[in-house]
């Protein structure tokens, strides 16, 4: 199947998500030679199928959105089990995040940023700037009243952007894309979380080997043992998996 024009897709509990083999693919699948996609991109991994079968509105905001793909290496797993003969890798979030903007620099595309503090959002534009020449055409951080959010949507508009990515968190990243896409449809959508922080270097990634072992989220857990609740819900989807109930 040519990336260019199409590609692979995979049911996961419900949820359908795009798989590729590598990152160059999936950028190339966003960047067609007729321009850029627009529509929103949403990582999935084990806690997100979990979260929006348990809340109705999360489980709407994700399956409206267009670009679902595999950030989770549990959720890799899970197609690769479904489906024996998919050629998918994991796409981290963080990493597709620096390909676009790498891209972006290259094609001249209109980026606008949103989310993070306000002294981490100017090192994310002025790092862009110098490391890829991104044309970065507005920025808000992620403090601001909900009254304040029509002159935001406004804002993207009128800037032109062409990729909006948005640091709030889930669900808040999702919500506001979606509304913001309801008033800007011309753009691609990104829920980025943390990203911002780890690019600027205020946080720091598992070391690339754990990463490429599949055990980010150990090396997460050991740095931040209080997320030991969150990762023993995870049992959950393992359950899923092991069953076969994907």
């Amino acid at each position: 199947m040519n990336s260019l024009n199409a590609a692979p897709q995979y049911q996961i509990r419900g949820l359908t998500l795009l798989g590729f083999r590598d990152m160059a693919g999936f950028v190339n699948y966003l960047y067609q030679p007729d321009g850029l996609k627009t529509g929103t991109l949403v990582a999935i991994n084990a806690e997100k199928v979990l979260t929006a079968e348990s809340q109705p509105e999360i489980h709407q905001l994700i399956d409206a959105a267009e670009y679902k793909y595999a950030d989770g290496i549990s959720i890799v797993r899970s197609i690769r089990k479904k489906y024996p003969q998919a050629k998918v890798s994991r796409i981290a979030g963080a990493d597709l995040w620096e390909a676009l903007m790498a891209r972006a620099g290259r094609e001249a595309t209109p980026v606008f940023l949103i989310g993070g503090k306000a002294a981490i959002l100017q090192e994310t534009v002025d790092k862009l700037r110098r490391q890829w020449n991104v044309n970065i055409v507005g920025a808000q951080n992620g403090y601001f009243e909900q009254a304040d959010r029509d002159a935001l949507f406004a804002r993207v508009a009128a800037s032109g952007a062409r990729i909006v990515t948005v640091a709030m968190g889930s669900p808040r990243q999702e919500v506001l894309m979606r509304d913001c896409k309801a008033v800007y449809p011309q753009a691609l959508y990104m829920g980025v979380g943390g990203t911002y922080d780890v690019f600027t270097g205020h946080v720091k990634r598992a070391p690339e080997i754990w990463q490429r072992l599949g055990l980010e989220w150990l090396y997460r857990l050991i740095v931040q043992p209080s997320r030991i609740r969150r990762q023993l819900k995870l049992l959950k989807y393992a359950n899923y998996h092991w069953r076969g109930d994907l």
